[in-house]
């Protein structure tokens, strides 16, 4: 579609709806968001105290879940002020560079849990599948690599389109469907050709997303194998499964918010604006708020240590 908004006229300003429809309810939703917040912030900022402060700790499993708590806490102090400024403030109005800029990080560290979740996938397939030599093909040098390669592909995929973003004109009406920015929800509203940003999104997509999930599920099926292939009663077999539980929730937790945004996004034009916006904060605000708690339920060195600290404050 050609461009049909002059330079000048194209919009400078985005609109965050808030919760459409419950507008006089702002103020009440925003405290169970704020609550949610602040024990997301608290528990990701407690694994990563524990993690540091523990040396036993000091290990690729658990390096690998300070990237996820990292991530965690990145995509939370991204969008949630955002979204208390709409609901407790009524700032609804974002300027197009702070709004490319906020999308350019979420999905930044959007791509980067994906990334890391893969990581610790191919973390648990050497411990189990080959732990004689576990500590041998993943070093901590290696971890640190790892992790710097992750955060480059998360970030350097993302330059392009944001570019062309940058160079869009705006229709006038620019109000976007959620309470911070997202680049599925802005290239909604350019008034010019946007073929490149939705193909080359798709494939970035694809090659990210798509290919950490397919990773993960063969990591999962060779562990599930080496697994089966271990005596009931052996002690390897209970902890084998033990150390994937969490991870394998950590996945679902990320991926069905995400799968379910981009649906609603592709098929839900004629559903309900507050769908949209419920979708989204469920996106920001489950990952950083349950993966905490799982991995303090399911791993016994973290609880154990949280247990220990709490101890020593009451005295």
């Amino acid at each position: 579609m050609a461009s049909s908004t002059p330079a000048n006229l194209s919009a400078t300003l985005f609109t965050l709806p808030g919760f459409p429809g419950l507008e006089k309810a702002h103020q009440w939703i925003g405290i169970p968001i704020f609550s949610v917040y602040l024990a997301a912030m608290l528990g990701n900022c407690t694994i990563l105290y524990v993690i540091w402060a523990e040396p036993s700790l000091h290990q690729p499993m658990y390096f690998f879940l300070a990237m996820l708590a990292t991530t965690d806490l990145g995509l939370c102090l991204t969008t949630v002020p955002t979204v208390m400024g709409v609901l407790w403030f009524q700032l609804r109005k974002i300027s197009k560079g702070a709004c490319i800029t906020q999308l350019f990080i979420i999905h930044s560290f959007s791509f980067m849990e994906s990334a890391v979740l893969f990581a610790m996938a191919l973390d648990r397939f050497l411990a189990i599948c080959y732990p004689l030599r576990y500590t041998v093909l993943l070093t901590t040098n290696r971890v640190v690599r790892i992790g710097l390669v992750l955060l480059m592909r998360s970030t350097m995929l993302l330059v392009a389109p944001m570019m062309f973003l940058q160079q869009f004109p705006y229709c006038p009406d620019a109000t976007l469907s959620h309470s911070y920015c997202l680049h599925q929800d802005v290239i909604h509203l350019a008034c010019a050709s946007t073929v490149f940003n939705t193909f080359y999104g798709l494939i970035v997509i694809v090659l990210t997303l798509g290919s950490d999930l397919l990773f993960i599920l063969i990591s999962y099926s060779l562990i599930l194998k080496t697994v089966l292939g271990m005596t009931s009663g052996n002690e390897g077999y209970h902890k084998a499964l033990g150390t994937c539980v969490s991870h394998i929730c950590a996945v679902l937790v990320f991926y069905v918010p995400v799968l379910g945004l981009s649906v609603v996004h592709r098929f839900g034009q004629h559903a309900s604006p507050l769908l949209h916006v419920i979708m989204g904060n469920f996106y920001i605000l489950l990952p950083p708020l349950m993966n905490p708690i799982i991995y303090c339920i399911q791993t016994k060195q973290i609880y154990s240590r949280i247990l220990r600290i709490a101890s020593l404050k009451r005295v």
